[in-house]
């Protein structure tokens, strides 16, 4: 993108100043769409941080509202002076315009009952609850909580707040806080943002609306022009009662779901009923309650490094590690997320950690801990935790016995953990958040990989090897190093005495060299940072490793038996077949005059090029043996062997809506394939290879081809041959749709034709046979065509067509037996899936 800016974005102050000039200039028509008005804003804001000038979101929302029609100043009004000390939002001013629009475009509300929607806090900018009727608010308190504005610029006094208490058909109370009273409003208002706020979960579909929470259904309603109204009294919301038969039904079902009933109905199953529509069972909710589901928005770390630090402690593990620890607890900054881990061998160390880590980070930082959250763990309770955080002014935040949830943080760094350890990996790596400092992975190493250790003169003697093969295990806690093991034994190495070699460096001699060593000599207990007087030899009968024994035997798996290389195709039995597969695709090529035959000019290399082999599986189950000519472009140089490469291809929506045509208009579908697609347009780049293995020209060997025209392979042939084709389609009187540059399409006194091209496939629909006919005449003497006649396969669907019954289908079953197979799940058993 900054390349094509540079090349055609002109960044003059001509080119500002008139940008500028065109922004400030633009208003909107009166009678024009708000959606056109707002597109060309953005047109011209985005032209102009092109040019480097960008304007602040509010200053941007500024502009919009300016260059609204005199007829919209109510709204601008109304607006401005809700927002109180708070910026303005684009994003926000755009959706007031757009819903202000579909407002006026509401001819039977006024403008006072539709702006009511609108209705923000001055100062705040939030919704809330409203009601002109100071009688059914409880723990009232009047005081001056400012003004509302409607979009008509009239200001009402909110005078009043308190809570209102509805009473549902079942009995229960539904509590609504915080509804402001304001005597001069002519509803009673819910705003929807405070229930989503506070937990409620509300429903708008088909013109009616649902309140609920967790199982329980509070309010149920109706739209009436462009509010959601409950036709209710005062002081209650009349929920929608269930009809008798509706109740008698639901208990008839063994109390089945509302969502499966109404599935009933619409297919006829319940002809005694109209509708669904029945509340509360308090019987669903004793036997079928669930756990209300946490929150998964997303939440936003604290800005101050150690404002908040969560830890939790695992273990104990089955295994203890080589220290002999079995727990290990984590600590880790909310604000940079830098993980600490350290590996203890009783619950008890706890405390005696956590104090060892708060000095340290707290001196690192020049911070304090504010907050640590845990679980309701013993060790973060007894032996003077709680004591101690209390004393150094730090909150502990506990959470409710059952609910690892609110400490999902740490315990999913346990997970991470021990799915890293499982791998085995090294996990242990600081964060640029924490240190401000670029971090450097050159010192990483590959877990348990070989390293040949460095032995220092003073512990060996002179006769005896230099360095001793160890398996690296981690990195130094307190020391700069390595930690390799032998054996049983573990050591601090310095980074420096190292070298590293990663398993799959191993070889068949190594593994032979190391079992002999094995046998003859191991080390059970070698320090090597200290003088060795004499070294215990160890009487144990070592067997060698088994993984990469040599006398194991492998298997090779392969991808469905496809051949690789050309080799393979000469020793397969069906090698006659692959034969004439290339023999005849190398004829297409030299009829077409692909190439010639030179020496190589002085400073250019050959590209290189390999046999492709597929085996095409058609329609009507015969198989298609397929052998293509496939150029390396991968060895090719951009600005040198090639520009531009983009091309595009049908998109599945396209070929989705004219499939339903077919249906719709029983047109006829007809389908070619391209030979040689990619092979029929001249290269404009001098370009060489290699001559095809297998089909050298004898006395020849030396020359390579010049290619005259496009190849497999070459990174400029997709846009070469759409190039070519889109050209050809434009002569013949076909019209490009502006939507899909793949679809082509021309019309007939009484008939049309539509063209599909994905890459050298096609389908061709039309209502006149004879035109369709003519069609694939004149491709056929511009392109080498193969006529496969009715469509019956695209893109691996297989198309079914029942003209009599007027239906089409799409089937991927082959696809999906072949994703099987390649698996080795063609025994399993089907599963329906919701």
């Amino acid at each position: 993108m900054k390349a094509l800016s540079g090349m055609y974005v002109k960044s003059s102050a001509n080119n500002k100043v008139h940008l500028m000039k065109k922004l400030f200039n633009l208003k909107m028509a009166k009678n024009a769409s708000v959606a056109q008005h707002l597109n060309e804003f953005n047109t011209i804001t985005n032209q102009l941080s092109s040019v480097e000038i960008d304007f602040d979101d509010e200053i941007r929302a500024l502009i919009v509202l300016a260059s609204l029609p005199n007829s919209w100043e109510a709204m601008r009004m109304a607006v401005s002076n809700s927002t109180g000390k708070e910026k303005l939002k684009y994003n926000d001013i755009r959706d007031l315009i757009l819903a202000e629009e579909i407002r006026r475009r509401d001819a039977g509300e006024t403008s006072r009952s539709g702006s009511a929607l609108n209705l923000e806090t001055r100062g705040r900018g939030a919704s809330f609850h409203t009601t002109p009727h100071q009688e059914i608010i409880q723990n009232y308190a009047a005081s001056d909580f400012g003004k509302v504005y409607l979009a008509d610029v009239l200001a009402l006094d909110v005078v009043g707040l308190g809570d209102v208490r509805i009473s549902l058909p079942n009995g229960s109370i539904w509590l609504l806080e915080k509804v402001q009273h304001i005597p001069d409003l002519r509803r009673n208002l819910i705003s929807v943002g405070q229930l989503d706020d506070e937990g409620h979960a509300i429903l708008f579909v088909g013109g009616t609306w649902k309140v609920t929470k967790g199982a329980r259904v509070l309010a149920r309603g109706k739209k009436t022009g462009t509010l959601y109204m409950t036709s209710c009294p005062r002081d209650t919301i009349a929920v929608a009662d269930a009809s008798t038969d509706t109740s008698l039904w639901h208990r008839r079902l063994g109390h089945m779901s509302e969502k499966g009933m109404k599935m009933l109905l619409s297919k006829g199953k319940l002809p005694e009923l109209k509708s669904i529509d029945f509340d509360m069972c308090e019987s669903c909710i004793l036997g079928k309650q669930k756990n209300v589901s946490f929150l998964k928005t997303g939440r936003t770390p604290k800005a101050e490094k150690l404002e908040l630090v969560h830890t939790d402690l695992w273990g104990p593990s089955p295994v203890a590690s080589l220290g002999g620890s079995r727990y290990y607890i984590t600590f880790i900054d909310d604000s940079s997320r830098k993980v600490w881990v350290y590996f203890l061998k009783n619950k008890s160390d706890v405390f005696e950690t956590f104090k060892k880590w708060k000095v340290m980070v707290e001196t690192e930082t020049g911070l304090k801990v504010k907050f640590l959250r845990s679980n309701d763990g013993g060790e973060y309770i007894d032996g003077g935790f709680s004591e101690y955080c209390a004393a150094q002014g730090i909150r502990m935040e506990k959470t409710i016995p059952g609910t690892p949830q609110q400490n999902g943080v740490a315990e999913h760094m346990n997970r991470t953990l021990n799915e890293r350890a499982r791998i085995p990996m090294e996990f242990r790596l600081p964060k640029e958040v924490w240190s401000g400092k670029e971090v450097k992975f050159s010192h990483l190493k590959v877990f348990c990989c070989v390293s040949y250790v460095h032995i220092d003169s003073d512990a060996r003697s002179k006769l005896d090897a230099k360095s001793k093969i160890c398996f690296f295990i981690g990195y130094g806690d307190e020391k700069f190093g390595y930690r390799s093991t032998v054996v049983s034994d573990v050591t601090e190495i310095d980074q420096k005495k190292s070298e590293f070699v990663n398993l799959d460096e191993l070889t068949e001699n190594t593994v032979q060299k190391w079992s002999e060593e094995d046998k003859e000599n191991v080390n059970s207990q070698v320090d090597l940072s200290t003088p060795v007087a004499k070294v215990r030899r160890s009487s144990r009968n070592i067997r060698p490793p088994q993984r990469y024994s040599p006398v194991l035997n492998y298997l090779l798996l392969t991808d469905g038996g496809e051949l690789e290389c050309y080799d393979e195709a000469l020793q397969d039995e069906n090698s006659s077949k692959w034969e004439l597969a290339m023999k005849d695709k190398l004829n297409s090529l030299l009829g077409n005059q692909t190439w010639a035959l030179i020496e190589l000019p002085v400073g250019k290399k050959a590209l290189h090029n390999k046999w492709v082999y597929r085996i095409k599986n058609e329609h009507d189950g015969s198989k298609r043996y397929k052998a293509r000519l496939v150029v390396k472009g991968f060895q090719q140089k951009e600005g040198i062997d090639y520009t531009e490469i983009f091309s595009p291809v049908v998109k599945m929506s396209t070929i989705r809506l004219v499939l339903g045509m077919v249906v719709a208009e029983n047109l006829h579908l007809e389908q070619l394939d391209v030979k040689t697609a990619f092979l029929h347009d001249d290269l404009e780049e001098d370009l060489y290879m290699i001559q095809p293995e297998g089909f050298i020209a004898q006395e020849q060997e030396n020359l390579v081809c010049k290619l005259r025209k496009n190849l497999y392979g070459l990174k400029q042939t997709p846009r070469q041959w759409y190039k070519k084709f889109d050209s050809f389609m434009h002569r013949i009187g076909f019209k490009r749709c502006e939507a899909d540059h793949c679809c082509y399409v021309k019309s007939f006194d009484n008939s049309y034709i539509i063209l599909l091209l994905y890459v050298d496939d096609m389908l061709i629909a039309g209502s006149d046979i004879a035109e369709i006919n003519n069609l694939k005449k004149q491709l056929s003497k511009q392109f080498a065509m193969k006529d496969l006649g009715v469509a019956k396969q695209i893109l691996g669907m297989r198309i079914i067509r029942d003209k009599a019954n007027g239906t089409l289908k799409l089937s991927q079953s082959k696809y999906v037996k072949k994703v099987l197979s390649k698996f080795n799940m063609n025994e399993t058993k089907p599963v329906s899936t919701p």
